[in-house]
């Protein structure tokens, strides 16, 4: 009779088991499912609210929708970009010729950095426009920034170049910060003036350590 008691327990308890894992696979199952029945929230915490979804239709309105377009000149929170110098580039409504950001190793490090992730490929290395998708005979090759008419261009013109894009060359506004734009910018006036170095313009010690010498 021991035995018998003992078996049926462990039967019970085996049943017990096997019901417990198909409750939990039932609940697990029905997550994310839909169903035509409100919610159960025990805590509303705002969550069930009369509203519009995005993009829905809205009749209370003469064009039928649920969205609205803001005001003319509305700016959002911490988005007022009042310096034409720092955020377009301009001065005087002309492209500006000094950076509105400190000149530091630190600034053309991070412009470099930039530089090659998003110009290089076109430009090249050293900005003479001789780069890999030139090499692969791409459709507009891109210019050489050592050229006379992009030496006398402002700094504020590469800002601007980079923001809005030019010819083939894509906008990267969306992609590229405004400091690091700015970044890029100090960057390519760099690589234009080490272009046209002269030995003088170059310190004694990296001349010596390389073994330059004048010609």
């Amino acid at each position: 009779m021991g035995q018998l008691a003992t078996g049926g327990t462990r039967n019970r308890c085996g049943w017990g088991h096997v019901a417990a894992a198909l409750l939990l696979l039932g609940l697990t199952a029905c997550r994310g499912g839909r169903s035509s029945s409100p919610p159960v929230h025990l805590q509303q915490n705002m969550m069930a609210q009369h509203r519009f979804g995005p993009q829905q239709a809205n009749a209370f309105f003469a064009d039928g929708r649920a969205m609205r377009t803001p005001p003319a000149n509305t700016i959002a929170d911490g988005e007022l970009r009042e310096s034409d110098h720092l955020y377009r580039g301009i001065i005087d409504g002309q492209p500006a010729t000094r950076l509105p950001l400190r000149l530091t190793a630190e600034l053309l490090r991070r412009g470099r950095a930039r530089y090659d992730i998003y110009c290089q490929p076109c430009h090249g290395a050293s900005g003479n426009g001789e780069s890999i998708l030139r090499a692969r005979k791409m459709a507009v090759p891109a210019p050489s920034y050592l050229e006379p008419r992009l030496l006398a261009a402002p700094v504020g013109h590469f800002f601007q170049v980079v923001s809005h894009g030019v010819r083939s060359m894509p906008p990267y506004a969306a992609a590229i910060p405004v400091a690091d734009r700015w970044a890029i910018a100090a960057y390519v006036r760099a690589l234009q003036l080490a272009g046209h170095a002269t030995l003088n313009q170059i310190p004694p010690d990296v001349v010596a350590r390389h073994g330059w010498r004048m010609q």
